[in-house]
């Protein structure tokens, strides 16, 4: 029976199945493809009515191909020029992947030149990564032949009877992901030389498939380690030592540890500002959507309390501009991510005005009728401490009428330090996404499409206007909890689930889907109602916390 494919915005009948490789030969440039909106290898055979749109470097769906792709040949290259298998992936800084190595392993820039020239030896070959289907028994023994013991603990969690392999010029491995067709389509990449491993740079979507410059940010890689020395502590840093405290019955425990650390964050960050309290006179909290920014600003307005202080909060909100004077994003849509959305001038002569002592009539943003309302009159006594927070509030520009001197700032993100297993590492953005379909589902009732939607812009503001100041701050705060993926699967299963197959946002569905059924269960019965978890899953101890 024949059937009709939609190619490059050409429509052609086809009678038999047909790859759709061979719907374009051998081309460099596309990556994958999208088939009626569902992400699929370039060997992918169709045999079906399709609307097909392959895809390049500049789509975020291809680069994740792409990524994948590029970690197996670093993996591939590896066991070749010095087997070494428990080298670990994650993500680090300037949107990179960190190669890791054992201690006792030397890695100087002569090895980095020697693992870089294998991998384009490899490339120049172009090697055909043959997908294979074996049954859990088989990968088991494969696992065990090859040490990758890593790998035989997540197939404990695997419910599929059968594992997907790709073999490479008798390379064995599988990376949890979509694959490019052969080793020739990974010509674009950069080794660099970051002790103690490697960081590998790729093309990215939000820079138009280039390799972004490097940034190098020390402070960020500095929470990053010490966000995987934790997990490693803790027997958390993957996915089946974080499922054991579930079958060991010993859930109640993992929470606590988690969330005492942190209790701990806070405890070390109100001794620093406490040193400092003659001299301080607003603290400035920023970090990317869904990080948890307004649980942590009450949980250290509390904290400090506690020490004496007097800490107030202000809402950065509270000052944006009336719509029709909002800024317009690529779209010609309000951009409200933009600091030029905000009534930056009054917000620094209202925050002058109040350290100085002088009542300030405070304005009151009214997000149904779009503009600014007559707000609350406010005067603060000597020593109180103004709490900011939002993804501008470590921007100079915003607060530039405040010494430098008087302000600390924190910056709060979620360093997640998870792997699937050594060779396939959680991506950070994800686990925020997560956050935010349950969110919103459980405060706007807003569907998972709605906010998978919106993440593209999301994403575009944090780029523009948050990383670029986390290195400005004075304390950075991790707000990733080891247990929450495994209480957050059941929140948002049921949303993510309900994306039909034809939805253009049904890949990003799938992709988070294939995360959460490794994870074990966690009833939320036993996180605590001032835990950051609960900004997003409800029943929180702090009122509005999720505005």
């Amino acid at each position: 029976m024949s059937f009709k494919v939609t190619v490059l915005g050409q429509e052609k009948t086809l009678d038999t199945k047909t790859k759709l490789l061979d719907l374009i030969g051998k081309n460099y440039d596309y990556i994958c493809a999208s088939v009626n909106h569902r992400v699929r290898e370039l060997t992918y055979e169709v045999y079906f009515d399709a609307d097909i749109r392959f895809l390049t470097v500049k789509d975020q769906d291809a680069i994740r191909t792409y990524e994948t792709s590029l970690r197996y040949l670093v993996a591939m290259a590896l066991h070749r020029i010095a087997p070494v298998h428990q080298f670990r992936f994650s993500y680090h800084v300037s949107r990179s992947i960190f190669i890791d190595f054992p201690k006792d392993k030397k890695v100087d820039l002569q090895f980095v030149q020697k693992l870089e020239q294998e991998m384009k030896l490899i490339v120049n070959l172009d090697l055909p990564f043959n997908r294979m289907i074996v049954n859990n028994e088989e990968a088991k023994k494969i696992y065990v032949e090859r040490n990758m013991i890593d790998k035989l603990n997540i197939l404990n969690f695997r419910p599929e009877k059968t594992v997907h392999f790709y073999e490479c010029d008798g390379y064995l491995n599988y990376m949890f992901g979509h694959m490019v067709p052969s080793t020739g389509y990974l010509k674009d990449f950069k080794l660099r030389l970051y002790a103690p491993g490697i960081l590998l740079q790729y093309p990215r979507s939000e820079t138009k498939g280039l390799i972004p410059p490097f940034e190098d940010a020390p402070t960020f890689g500095h929470t990053l380690k010490e966000s995987h020395q934790w997990a490693k502590i803790t027997q958390a840093d993957t996915v089946a030592g974080i499922n054991q405290y579930v079958l060991d019955d010993k859930v109640v425990e993992f929470i606590n540890v988690c969330e005492h650390k942190h209790n701990k964050m806070l405890v070390d960050l109100g001794n620093a500002i406490e040193t400092q309290q003659d001299e301080l006179r607003m603290i400035c909290i920023a970090g990317p959507s869904s990080s948890g920014k307004t649980t942590f600003a009450n949980r250290l307005k509390i904290e400090l309390m506690s020490r004496g202080l007097k800490p107030i909060r202000i809402s950065i909100d509270d000052y944006y501009l009336p719509q029709s004077q909002a800024p317009k994003d690529e779209d010609g849509k309000p951009d409200l991510e933009s600091i030029n959305a905000l009534d930056v001038a009054l917000f620094n002569q209202n925050m002058l005005d109040l350290i100085q002592g002088n009542e300030v009539d405070m304005p009151k943003y009214d997000f149904k009728i779009g503009k600014r309302v007559i707000g609350r009159k406010l005067k603060i006594t000597e020593g109180t401490i103004i709490i900011i927070e939002g993804i501008h509030a470590l921007n100079e520009e915003l607060t530039s009428l405040i010494p430098k001197n008087q302000k600390y700032k924190i910056y709060i993100s979620p360093q997640a330090q998870i792997n699937l297993d050594f060779h396939n590492p959680i991506s950070l953005t994800d686990l925020r996404l997560l956050r935010r379909i349950v969110r919103d589902k459980k405060y706007r009732n807003s569907s998972a499409e709605d906010t998978i939607g919106m993440w593209p812009s999301v994403r575009r503001g944090e780029f523009k206007w948050i990383y670029g100041t986390q290195e400005n701050a004075d304390f950075v705060f991790n707000s990733f909890l080891s247990y929450e993926l495994c209480v957050m699967k059941r929140f948002a299963l049921p949303v993510l689930s309900a994306i039909e197959k034809d939805s253009p946002f049904f890949p990003t569905a799938e992709r988070l889907l294939r995360m959460l059924k490794y994870f074990k269960d966690m009833d939320d019965h036993w996180v605590p109602t001032n835990s950051l978890l609960r900004e997003f899953i409800g029943d929180s101890c702090y009122k509005d916390v999720h505005d």
